[in-house]
């Protein structure tokens, strides 16, 4: 690496630090600012609130991250470009007979890394802090519950319950719907029902251990009932039932925008079950999760290949402008991407959900070539 290089690349690092730590700390100050009565609404001792906050925001920061890293990485890029431009260094380095598109390689290159943190943020660490991501404010680590309503796992059943405990791991009242695919499609046959007091998550075995309450002593009895369409013999009693819906897995799958937070492969794997269901919406919705996880690290790049050529002016007094129309076009990018998102997940748009993943690469990408042809060298 040349000493031009490492020049170029310690201004951006320095930058990219700077935007980093700015953009981070304005939206974890915005949200705190705005949610902070609810981190005290329980009876707890100051310590133990800041701890809270430290904990929240903390797994936070990877989801932020996420949502950021292509802005932080196109203000990086200004904030390099600004200094030398300032300082007349853009000009030196054109005199010495250096070509401008030389100056931003070094940049792209350590923008592909800094992709690579985003693929291994998305990936490799949201998907095993998923069911904590999911955390309102208002809970306490360990003390969530959330109600469950019709989740479907792999054999097709329908999992119910008035309220799902995190720190116990524990379902209560649960009603399991058992069901097999009729010849029609998308049109499902009840076979069974289970039911419990309570059904209890347990690690070892990997299976939800179910408890009846027994109605003339009050205990607990080591097994459910599972009633069968059709039978007149008396409930079946069962110790537990066996689910590839785990206690992790109910706090992310009960609702369907929480699906942003698993990884590409749980993507494919719950398409490949909902392919089996039949069920179109949700099938749409997770093929274009699928793509938006491949092209936001593309569109990312492309934010930053817009707002290069753009910057790298040789005038002083022309960088305030060239800033602003840089920012200008990235946030075009940013909204467009967002609005995408937000049409890939509606029922009228579900024909093609691909398209909205591609909409964004397919608009400012060949703005990203033709502003670098045309860049003055």
């Amino acid at each position: 690496m040349k000493i031009l290089d490492r020049y170029v690349a310690k201004n951006f690092i320095v930058g990219y630090v700077i935007a980093f730590c700015v953009l981070m700390g304005l939206r974890i100050i915005t949200d705190l600012f705005v949610n902070l009565d609810e981190f005290t609404e329980h009876n707890i001792k100051t310590a133990a609130v800041i701890k809270n906050v430290l904990i929240f925001y903390g797994l936070n920061c990877t989801l932020y991250f996420r949502d950021f890293a292509g802005m932080i990485t196109a203000v990086a890029a200004a904030f390099s470009f600004g200094r030398m431009i300032r300082s007349n260094e853009l000009v030196a380095v054109m005199a010495s007979g250096i070509s401008l598109k030389r100056i931003i390689a070094p940049i792209v290159f350590l923008a592909l890394l800094l992709t690579g943190l985003l693929v291994i943020d998305q990936e490799l660490l949201i998907p095993p802090l998923a069911d904590k991501l999911v955390r309102s404010h208002d809970d306490l680590p360990g003390q969530e519950s959330y109600d469950v309503k019709f989740i479907g796992d792999g054999k097709n059943s329908l999992i119910n319950s008035q309220r799902f405990d995190v720190g116990t791991k524990t379902l209560h009242n649960p009603s399991i719907l058992l069901r097999r695919q009729t010849s029609r499609p998308g049109i499902w046959e009840v076979t069974g029902l289970i039911t419990a007091e309570k059904a209890v998550y347990n690690d070892q075995t990997g299976q939800w251990d179910l408890y009846s309450l027994d109605t003339k002593t009050g205990e607990l009895l080591a097994y459910g009932l599972l009633e069968r369409v059709g039978a007149r013999e008396t409930p079946e009693r069962i110790p537990f039932y066996s689910s590839d819906i785990t206690a992790k897995d109910i706090p992310v799958r009960r609702k369907s925008e929480h699906k942003t937070l698993l990884s590409l492969r749980d993507l494919t794997a719950l398409e490949r079950q909902k392919t089996k269901i039949g069920d179109m919406r949700d099938m749409a919705q997770l093929s274009s999760q699928k793509h938006f996880r491949i092209t936001d690290p593309i569109i990312n790049l492309v934010m930053l290949m817009v707002s290069l050529p753009i910057l790298v002016c040789r005038d002083p007094k022309s960088m305030k402008s060239a800033v602003m129309i840089s920012f200008a076009i990235t946030g075009a990018c940013f909204i467009t991407t967002f609005v995408c998102k937000i049409l890939a997940t509606e029922v009228i748009f579900d024909i093609m959900p691909a398209l909205w993943a591609w909409l964004p690469v397919f608009i400012f990408l060949p703005i990203a070539f033709i502003e670098l042809d045309s860049m003055k060298t």
